[in-house]
């Protein structure tokens, strides 16, 4: 005979209490609810060692910092991506604000960090749209810094108006501009803003802050501003602002390689043929699809030639992107060893090299109306002191050509020699000026027109019909004291 005794199964020791209050069933509507609440969870303390082991040394400082971040890796539209957790590293306080960037939308409380010193907001909210922000932000400066590290831990990049006495941030402003399809780069107001709007026939708001893409793009432009700042003004030839244009699609691209979890996407979904449809070569997906397009506001990946693209800067500026990202292909290409490294490790690596390489030549071409052929000959110049193999230059070579930048005296199936100058190709006219109207916001805003200039012209020539007509600078006489009780007139010059 069996002497246990049974005990009711609700207070079983071993067993743990199931809570009667939510029965989770696996329905789509739950599987979504879980991944939503899991986005927010919080990581537990870190367990403590044995005794007998010495507590680890700690971190120097700014290393001992750093933060988790919720953002979009892409485009919202972008599902082989979405929503993930992202480290900073380096001292993030509230806003969220550093030395070099900051949050400071009137209206909106600045985010604080959680318990842990993590930013981590749900999706769809004023606050997410504020960390999304600054991280795309701060990811972009920080890659371009590294660029040019030299080894020396990262060298800084100065915002146009930073100088010995200035070195005021980066504003951010997620929704600066509101029921509008655009964002802007303003070197007067020291900030990125970004716009919001309702397609037509939709329900949903598009945010532009959203936009992986649109972020690092707009950044791309106050990056290159610091560098050269001559650069934005419209007095320029076409081509110099089809440079900032494309600098700031390529900055989209850059940013993606950077990030090894965005290669292993790039990967599967192309099968390492990255001249297959995919969301690298897409630029703003999202507000592509709200336009009624196929695909994103821009496509890196054509065929578009200098003499197709006439003299407008958008269209330019699609010719530049397009042999970058063919180069890219071809890099990588040339370098894929499958049995020996990972594609995606190939490919971040490649990214990697080709970012500096263009930031660098962009940095040694003129500073006031540089060309694509400027900027092309400094490629290959750096390409091969950097000890790169000859196939690069060809690479550089062979895809301006093909897209009428450059010239070339010899057969492109023939290595090029170290140290030529490619002639250019097709050239902007003389006193060509710059068609703007299809780019983004950064350049269509007045301040890199030079209106000021227009406006001290109208007022000196004010200024010299006024002395021309014996106005001296008394000041008029009026007389109120007129019989009909109405202000007389100004005396007749």
């Amino acid at each position: 005979m069996d002497d246990r005794v049974s005990l009711p199964i609700e207070v079983l020791p071993d067993r743990e209490q199931a809570p009667v209050s939510f029965i989770p069933t696996p329905t789509a509507s739950y599987r979504r609810h879980r991944k939503a609440a899991a986005l927010v969870y919080e990581p537990g303390k870190p367990r403590i060692g044995l005794a007998d082991q010495p507590a680890p040394a700690p971190a120097p400082l700014p290393y001992a910092f750093g933060a988790r971040v919720l953002m979009w890796k892409q485009d919202p539209s972008v599902s082989e991506i979405g929503t993930r957790k992202v480290f900073l590293p380096g001292i993030v306080l509230a806003g969220p604000r550093d030395a070099r960037i900051m949050y400071g939308e009137p209206g909106i409380a600045p985010v604080s960090p959680n318990a842990f010193g993590d930013f981590v907001a749900a999706p769809d909210t004023p606050q997410f749209d504020a960390v999304h922000t600054f991280a795309v932000v701060r990811q972009t400066l920080t890659m371009y810094q590294r660029a040019l590290a030299g080894g020396d831990g990262g060298t800084p990049l100065p915002w146009q108006w930073n100088s010995s006495i200035d070195t005021a941030p980066l504003q951010l402003y997620p929704h600066g501009l509101p029921n509008t399809m655009n964002a802007f780069y303003s070197r007067s107001q020291c900030c990125l803003r970004f716009g919001d709007f309702i397609p037509s026939g939709a329900v949903e708001r598009v945010y532009t802050c959203r936009s992986f893409d649109i972020v690092s793009h707009e950044t791309g432009h106050a990056v290159l501003d610091g560098l050269k700042p001559d650069w934005l003004l419209a007095d320029n030839p076409p081509q110099t602002g089809g440079l900032h244009e494309a600098f700031g699609d390529l900055t989209a691209i850059f940013l993606a390689l950077s990030q090894l979890d965005q290669c292993e996407a790039i990967i599967a979904q192309t099968k390492a043929r990255l001249h297959d449809k995919t969301f690298l070569a897409d630029i703003a997906e999202q507000f592509g699809l709200a336009l009624g397009r196929s695909n994103g506001l821009r496509n890196a990946d054509n065929d578009i030639t200098l003499s197709e693209a006439g003299s407008e800067v958008h269209a330019i500026s699609q010719v530049f992107t397009g042999a970058v990202y063919d180069i890219l292909a071809d890099m990588f290409n040339h370098e894929r060893d499958p049995g020996m490294l990972d594609d995606a490790a190939v490919l971040h690596r490649v990214g990697d090299y080709l970012r500096g390489l263009l930031l660098r030549a962009m940095i040694a071409a003129p500073d006031r109306g540089a060309t694509y052929a400027d900027v092309v000959n400094e490629m290959i110049r750096i390409a091969t002191a950097d000890g790169g193999p000859v196939e690069y230059r060809n690479f550089i070579r062979n895809r301006f050509v093909v897209r009428e930048v450059v010239d070339s005296p010899m057969a492109l199936t023939e290595d090029l020699p170290s140290g030529m100058l490619l002639a250019p190709g097709v050239q902007d006219p003389p006193g060509a000026v710059q068609d703007r109207r299809a780019c983004c916001g950064t350049m269509n805003l007045a301040e890199y027109y030079g209106i000021d200039h227009v406006f001290d012209a109208e007022v000196q020539a004010l200024a010299q019909w006024c002395a021309d007509h014996g106005r001296t600078g008394a000041a008029p006489v009026r007389d109120d004291t007129a019989a009909d009780g109405n202000r007389s007139a100004l005396p007749a010059p």
